[in-house]
């Protein structure tokens, strides 16, 4: 009887542990699997995950549905662990091969804000003290000024010459902040300083920069780069242009980068547009392409599920316009399903380029990463504290945002 006991006791924690172990890979698969997916006709929903998953349609496995045989089907399949213990119901989408043409070749960006950013708050001393008055009415850094007085302001002088023009009276400032806009008024002071009228703010009307194409995609007319947003360097949020453009660019030197100081690829712009930057996004700018590029034989465009943990390369270019493949390891983060950005860590393995470069330098940013064929992302960041390596995006979600952009400009055309 004693025997028996322990035996049960033992059978007892035994299960227990196997449920708590079930339960914790459950919860962990619920909370870091998308609730959408694209496959391509015919093929299964597949997940590289430790547990395995079986996707399976009103009672059957979906690779024995015949769900999949058509191309634009979108339908609701439940996922089960170990094949028998469902935990989540996810979206799938029938599509076709997407293929692009890969770039990885430097271009510029010409950048002009919707409005002047207020990127900094300053005092002004006047014969009454330091004042800013910008700042007591309640203008923030990050704000867009977009007009005074109801006169549109587009650079930092056409606000200047409005501010001296009001004589000390109260102006109308309309702003925008976050996508919202706001009135306020308040009047400028004179400066002991310089004697003329200031209003206490430090704004930007424009910036450039270099960076790296990903591709074009043929299908849409849309040829992307970068990989994440364009942000103001001070505000760190992302500029709300009023107009850009994309030009050519070629590079010209590389400072190399090292733990704590990020290295940078440096270009001039050679001028030949491509086009202007219809959207800037968090993962990218995209641009209907207007211009000429170079384009390489379409390369298919790996879907997310399909990225795997492992070796790959990056294409990019460090000298002149013509970019090199390079050697590199990448891992899907834990979140890589759920973000729309980053989903991928990639870490430079190869020696030139580690040699010229110390890994991954701003410029690189858009650079396309191939594996077994085909791109699956780009990448977008590099780690300060480990300049070998970087963050990346997939590239289906890149190519989902230009199809988008190309679906909302075909419905503006017809209204």
């Amino acid at each position: 009887m004693k025997f028996m006991r322990v035996l049960s006791k033992t059978v007892f924690f035994i299960l227990l542990i196997i449920d708590t172990v079930i339960f914790s890979a459950i919860i962990y698969l619920d909370t870091t699997l998308s609730e959408e997916y694209k496959i391509k006709r015919g093929d299964m929903l597949d997940f590289d995950t430790a547990v395995p998953i079986t996707a399976v349609y009103e009672g059957m496995k979906l690779s024995q549905s015949g769900k999949t045989n058509n191309i634009g089907e979108e339908f609701n399949v439940e996922l089960k662990a170990f094949g028998i213990i469902p935990f989540s119901t996810v979206n799938v989408e029938v599509v076709d091969e997407m293929h692009v043409a890969v770039l990885g070749t430097p271009f510029g960006m010409k950048l002009y804000t919707d409005g002047v950013l207020v990127i900094d708050m300053t005092t002004v001393e006047t014969e009454n003290g330091s004042v800013n008055p910008a700042q007591s009415a309640g203008i923030k850094k990050g704000d867009y000024i977009v007009s005074v007085d109801g006169k549109k302001v587009f650079t930092n002088e056409e606000l200047s010459s409005v501010v001296e023009a009001s004589a000390g009276n109260r102006m109308k400032f309309e702003i925008k902040r976050n996508g919202e806009t706001k009135i306020i008024n308040f009047s400028a002071v004179i400066s002991k300083e310089t004697g003329t009228y200031k209003i206490g703010l430090w704004v930007r009307d424009s910036s450039a920069g270099i960076g790296t194409l990903t591709f074009y995609s043929p299908a849409t007319g849309v040829v992307c780069g970068l990989g994440h947003g364009i942000c103001d360097e001070d505000t760190e949020e992302l500029l709300q242009l009023n107009s850009g453009e994309l030009v050519s660019a070629e590079i010209i030197g590389v400072e190399k980068g090292g733990t704590g100081s990020p290295g940078q690829l440096k270009g001039r712009f050679t001028y030949n547009s491509i086009g202007a930057i219809d959207s800037n996004t968090e993962n990218g700018v995209y641009s209907f392409l207007k211009g000429n590029i170079n384009l390489s034989n379409l390369t298919e465009v790996a879907l997310k599920q399909e990225v795997e943990d492992g070796e790959a390369q990056i294409l990019c270019t460090v000298d002149g316009t013509t970019p090199k493949l390079y050697s590199c390891r990448i891992k899907k983060r834990s979140s890589s399903f759920l973000s729309p950005t980053q989903n991928i860590i990639v870490t430079v393995t190869d020696k030139e380029l580690l040699e010229l470069t110390g890994g991954i330098v701003q410029g690189m940013s858009g650079s396309p990463i191939i594996q077994n064929g085909k791109l699956i992302g780009s990448v977008t960041h590099v780690l300060i504290d480990d300049p070998a390596s970087g963050y990346g995006i997939f590239a289906e979600n890149m190519l989902s945002t230009a199809s988008d952009m190309a679906y909302k400009s075909e419905i503006d055309k017809a209204s």
